[in-house]
Order: C-alpha cells, then sequence, then structure tokens
C-alpha cells in the first residue's frame, strides 16, 4: 500500500469511520438456551450486559490467567459471535468445546456475516457493511493506527505466556471487575491486588527505523524485545515487551538506536 493512501486510512480510523471487512477474522456461533450464562463465567467481558447488535472486546484466559485468545463478542439476540483474528494460535471454538459439557450450548464455525468492523481503542464497533460514512481500510492500516495508538495485540506483543496485566488490559472494558467468576478470575485479581506483571508491554518512539525482533537493552542488560513497529508516520512507533524492573530505565535497541516512551 502506497504511503498516501495508509495515512488517509489511518486519518479515517482516527476519525471513527474506518471500516475493515472481517475476512481476516474467524467467526464461531455461540447458541442454545445456555449461551449467555454459559459464555459469561467464561470470558471476561460482561456479555450478559450487551445488547443485541452490540459488542465488548474480551480475553479467554486459562485458569492461572494466561492469555489464551483475544476476541470480540457480538450480540444477536439469544446467540452470539465470536470474532477472533485468524493469526491466533488457536481456535476459539477449540479453546471453548471442553467446556460445554451437559450445558444446552452448541459452537460452529460460521461465514463471516456482511458486516465491518470500525476499530476503536476499547471495544470495536460492528456495523453494516455499506453504512454511510464509512471509508474502507485494510489490515495494514489498523496495524499502523494500533501501533501509534500504542494498543497491544496478542499473539503479536503478546503470548500465550502473557498475563492481561502486562499491557494493561486489566481494565474495567476487556475484563468486568463487577460481573461474578470467569476462568482465570483469581490469578488476574491476584497481580491486580498483590503485585505486578513480570513484563510490560510499553509504546515506544524511534530515533530512527527499527525492525521487530530486536533485542531492547536496558544499560548493558537485555531487558526485551520490539514485538510491533510502524515506519510510516512522522517518528517511527513501536511496541516492546520488556521486563518489570526496566519500565523506568532508558532503552536502547540492540542496533544501538535510542528508544523514547510515549
Amino acid at each position: 500500500m502506497e504511503r498516501d493512501e495508509l495515512e488517509r486510512q489511518v486519518r479515517a480510523l482516527d476519525g471513527d469511520r474506518g471500516a475493515l471487512g472481517l475476512a481476516g477474522f474467524r467467526v464461531v456461533e455461540v447458541s442454545g438456551r445456555d449461551a449467555a450464562g454459559w459464555l459469561q463465567d467464561l470470558v471476561t467481558a460482561d456479555v450478559e450486559a450487551l445488547a443485541p447488535g452490540t459488542a465488548a472486546r474480551s480475553l479467554l484466559l486459562g485458569p492461572t490467567g494466561r492469555i489464551r485468545a483475544d476476541l470480540h463478542v457480538l450480540r444477536l439476540g439469544e446467540a452470539f459471535l465470536l470474532l477472533q483474528a485468524l493469526d491466533q494460535p488457536r481456535s476459539i471454538e477449540d479453546l471453548l468445546a471442553p467446556y460445554v459439557l451437559s450445558s444446552d450450548v452448541a459452537l460452529r464455525e460460521v461465514s463471516p456475516p456482511d458486516l465491518a468492523a470500525v476499530p476503536r481503542s476499547g471495544s470495536w464497533r460492528f456495523t453494516a457493511a455499506d453504512a454511510p460514512g464509512l471509508e474502507p481500510v485494510g489490515p495494514e492500516a489498523v496495524e499502523a493506527w494500533r501501533i501509534r495508538r500504542g494498543i497491544a495485540r496478542f499473539p503479536v506483543d503478546l503470548d500465550e505466556d502473557a498475563l492481561p496485566a502486562e499491557a494493561g488490559l486489566d481494565d474495567e472494558v476487556t475484563i468486568d471487575r463487577t460481573k461474578g467468576c470467569y476462568l482465570g478470575q483469581e490469578a488476574v485479581a491476584k497481580v491486580r491486588n498483590l503485585g505486578h506483571p513480570t513484563r510490560l508491554v510499553l509504546a515506544l518512539s524511534a530515533e530512527r527505523p527499527v525492525e521487530t525482533g530486536l533485542p531492547v537493552l536496558a544499560g548493558d542488560r537485555e531487558a526485551g524485545v520490539l514485538t510491533s513497529v510502524d515506519m510510516f508516520g512522522d517518528a517511527t512507533s513501536a511496541l516492546a515487551r520488556i521486563d518489570w524492573g526496566a519500565r523506568g530505565a532508558d532503552l536502547v535497541a540492540a542496533d544501538g538506536t535510542r528508544l523514547g516512551r510515549r
């Protein structure tokens, strides 16, 4: 994509009018009499509170609070659609299937609906693909937009060993703190109330272009790695996953490029 076109699309995303097609998503339908309560007990968002046609970003965690999937939950009446990026390690259908047991719940992968996602810093909005006022954008523009805004993405900036708190995802948007139990809740609460994660995802700027995968140094010690880079803005924006102990240190990429906080 040409830089001018990418910047036009990023401006559309900044203005809440950029519409991304759903071709890059896996879509799993959750239906059945018990669908709402069953899903509520597993994922981190308050899905029972969703009105039909609205969505929430949510996580599925393992029992120890590690991230297993990052998804958007879209309510359609009594059923739900789970939208998950295709590059995530495991299908949300496969991850949820062992928990069906005797519940009146059916899981099935379906074709993406004729909708578009309007990306936001928190939960995305989903609307008709031909809704007036929207401008089509591609995944490259969405990547540039989210890196510039410092939004971490699983499994790029976070992996299956990551805790939500590493990227600030233990907030009250992605993880509802008022609802009842969900998978991994005790581990999330323990980190929030009694300690801190061992690593953090930081939004950084680089004085010159850098590449993902470069180690990040704090002094003469390797403290982390660059996980996402956008080189098309006025300055190079990046995300890095670093050790908690280096959160306040001066950081340099392994090629000598100085890294500043954003």
